[in-house]
């Protein structure tokens, strides 16, 4: 039986809670929130959970094999640092950490006392993103052109990060699951409507060394709840809608033909829209936060590196700092490191 500890069960943290209260051969010991009101309704809906207002209380017991972070970000490193130390696997909550120099102390740390560090960037566990992984790995679509992503509703409003770190972390997350690599640089601006210093709206574009372009539009200042990603590639189109349940990804057979043979005095070639079908695959939806779960598990009985480990949740936060940058010099492209 492993024991796991739950520090934040605030907004993300009670799913958290209850997925890992669901798996075989799992005991959620304690949960740890400085929100009393909270203690008291997770205390009521699982009562032989140990409750706590005292993160420490968590982090010392030695009865506790798994420490799961849920904590504003800010309270991330110091807190996953602590719980490696004490001889902790981590669990850590997206994103790592508020610099990629306090992502590298934690991955040396967790390497060096031989723990788990588990980053939970949940989308690379859902059945439609890895669905469309499959599709653009395998050349179904051909060369991508660009991927165009919108992540947009109206709130929740955050504090502790803007959209970029709260939001668009998710589709960093998700391009480099898709493409294997990193962008190299960014271009970012933000507006800052309801906080003063926290960028409510945020539109970022990332480039590639081949050329690709990658732009993500995140916000918490919008009418509508999006949760959308359109793959361009040379053959075919891909569009991945988390808001359509029954249908999660649609691949389009619609370009352009070029006509080679067609050629006027300045040897040009002619351009024609292909009208092709519409596919829509049949993919078994799951619960990404489950399955993620799950993984982590795995993870601790079997000493195997998770599909979103430290060196992953690194690279996000590498982006996330040069889009920061880009943002302070006025949408200026930024190299990322």
């Amino acid at each position: 039986m492993i024991s796991v500890g739950i520090i934040g069960v605030g907004r993300w943290g009670p799913n958290v809670l209850r997925n890992f209260a669901s798996l075989e051969g799992v005991r959620v010991h304690a949960v740890c929130d400085i929100d009393s009101t909270r203690l008291l309704q997770i205390k009521k809906r699982f009562a032989d959970l140990q409750v706590t207002a005292d993160a420490s209380d968590i982090l010392h017991d030695s009865a506790i094999e798994c420490v799961v972070v849920a904590t504003p970000i800010a309270t991330h490193f110091s807190l996953a640092r602590e719980a490696i130390v004490r001889g902790h696997h981590v669990f850590v909550e997206k994103p790592m950490a508020l610099s990629s120099v306090e992502c590298a102390q934690l991955i040396a740390l967790a390497e060096q006392e031989r723990r788990i560090l588990f980053v939970g960037h949940t989308f690379k566990y859902n059945a439609g993103i890895r669905a469309a992984k499959e599709y653009i790995e395998r050349g179904e679509l051909g060369k991508i052109f660009l991927i165009d992503a919108n992540r947009t509703n109206l709130g929740p409003v955050r504090y502790d990060a803007n959209a970029l770190w709260d939001l668009a972390a998710h589709d960093i997350s998700i391009f480099s699951y898709w493409l294997g690599t990193q962008p190299h640089s960014v271009s970012a601006r933000g507006g800052c409507y309801l906080n003063k210093g926290v960028e409510d709206v945020v539109y970022a574009t990332f480039e590639y060394q081949n050329g690709m372009l990658a732009h993500v539009h995140a916000s918490w200042l919008n009418p509508k709840k999006v949760r959308e990603i359109t793959v361009v590639g040379e053959h075919k189109m891909l569009v991945w809608n988390d808001m359509n349940l029954s249908e999660p990804i649609r691949i389009y057979n619609r370009g352009f033909e070029r006509d080679d043979a067609y050629q006027d005095t300045f040897e040009s070639f002619r351009l024609s829209i292909r009208e092709g079908e519409v596919i829509i695959p049949t993919i078994q939806l799951n619960e990404p936060l489950l399955t993620e779960c799950e993984h982590f598990i795995h993870c601790v009985r079997t000493g195997t590196p998770p599909l979103t480990d430290g060196i992953d949740g690194l690279n996000v936060v590498k982006v996330l700092e040069a889009a920061t940058a880009s943002m302070s010099a006025q949408g200026k492209a930024v190299v990322i490191r």
